[in-house]
């Protein structure tokens, strides 16, 4: 990876959030940051790296879209003024330093976004976009639709928050929980698209996730969010960014001090006893943490919390881990039945799950149908890997066909 990748990666989301913040446009921020990092890519083989990659990108990207702001002076010229005079007072401010959580741009950004005047689709996607730096197919890919239409839903949504005047702020503690589930949904989806690659991504979710806490220490579902984040993140190690079941990883190296920090957070969740999704779903993470071998997993347990979780967030998505949980309990023939039940044939996941279930049952050449239709859906490089693999294996494991 060059440098410029390195930094986009880790910056682009706050480069942005800072124009959002200097020019109050979505758009200018975005091809201002984008026509720095342009720059970059042709400056930085040349002149070396600076001492300050993101304030460079950061001055750079201000100064193209001041340089933009003037050559539309004409046609608007009090407007222009404006960002103008903003521009200058932002250029003022250190781009470095201590945040208070309610002054950080990033998530200033995460609740314009998440305003109720768009659609939940498209304030995740649109978070994800200005925040996570992912281009729209990688978007459609994590929704499941095609790029021209979440092309489309990201434009929509742009035009929404200009047309409506958005404000670019965290709103009140009064107006705090209308918009909190469409924000930790954003910051758990950001964590998601870090889990298997972009480490970066990981690290800034956490990072969200750690300032709603501060922001919102009475909200459950905030500690649950981030109790969830820390206790996944906490196998990390054992996995160096490949996909690596719970059962096959060395458990010796799972970060102790994330697994206790997580695990407390989950039980200042149950002293609340208020269950939701994300409170749930840690609950889950800290019974598998509990474990320090894979043969000592409390696997009723888990179902149970699966059970608990279907009752306040029904999903077939949940119901297909659940029955990954009762493949333990149960074995894999109940588990399949439940698999066969689900409307997710369009799923890799679902997919990969029947091929695990098909292999423990000895029925090779179903299984192989079944991962070679879970790699003709798959996108994520480091589940690919991991099901060609898996399906090498059972090819040459000569067991008995169907």
């Amino acid at each position: 990876m060059t440098d410029v990748e390195a930094v986009f990666r880790a910056e682009y989301g706050r480069a942005v959030a800072v124009l959002v913040r200097a020019f109050g446009d979505i758009d200018l921020a975005e091809e201002a940051v984008q026509d720095a990092f342009a720059e970059a890519v042709r400056r930085w083989p040349v002149t070396g790296t600076p001492p300050s990659p993101a304030g460079w990108i950061i001055t750079t990207a201000r100064n193209r879209a001041i340089d933009r702001v003037r050559r539309e002076a004409a046609r608007d010229a009090k407007q222009a003024e404006a960002a103008l005079l903003a521009a200058a007072q932002e250029a003022d401010r250190p781009e470095s330093g201590e945040e208070s959580p309610v002054d950080d741009d990033r998530l200033r950004l995460i609740f314009t976004c998440c305003h109720p005047a768009l659609a939940e689709s498209a304030q995740v996607a649109l978070t994800l976009k200005l925040l996570g730096g992912l281009t729209t197919a990688e978007i459609a890919n994590a929704f499941l639709v095609p790029e021209p239409t979440m092309a489309q839903r990201l434009v929509r949504a742009k035009g929404k928050i200009r047309d409506a005047h958005i404000p670019y702020r965290v709103p009140g503690d009064a107006d705090l929980p209308d918009r909190l589930r469409s924000v930790l949904a954003v910051v758990y989806l950001i964590y998601t698209e870090g889990h298997l690659g972009r480490a970066e991504l990981s690290v800034e979710a956490i990072r969200l996730a750690r300032l709603l806490a501060a922001l919102m220490p009475d909200e459950p579902e905030v500690l649950g969010l981030l109790a969830l984040l820390l206790l996944t993140e906490a196998r990390r190690p054992a996995r160096a960014d490949r996909l690596v079941p719970l059962p096959d990883q060395d458990r010796r190296l799972w970060n102790a001090e994330l697994i206790a920090e997580g695990q407390d957070l989950v039980r200042r969740c149950l002293r609340r006893n208020q269950p939701g999704p994300y409170q749930i779903q840690a609950a889950i993470n800290a019974v598998h943490s509990d474990a320090r071998t894979a043969d000592r997993t409390d696997w009723r347990q888990i179902v149970q919390l699966y059970d608990q979780l279907l009752a306040v967030a029904p999903s077939p998505v949940t119901e297909l881990h659940r029955a990954v949980a009762v493949a333990e309990t149960d074995g894999p023939l109940v588990a399949l039945s439940i698999v066969d039940s689900l409307p997710l044939s369009g799923y890799y996941l679902w997919y990969a799950v029947r091929a695990d279930l098909l292999r423990r049952l000895d029925r090779t050449r179903a299984a192989l149908s079944a991962y070679d239709m879970a790699l003709s859906l798959v996108t994520q490089p480091a589940e690919r890997a991991f099901l060609t693999a898996r399906r090498a294996d059972v090819a040459a494991s000569g067991a008995n066909s169907q």
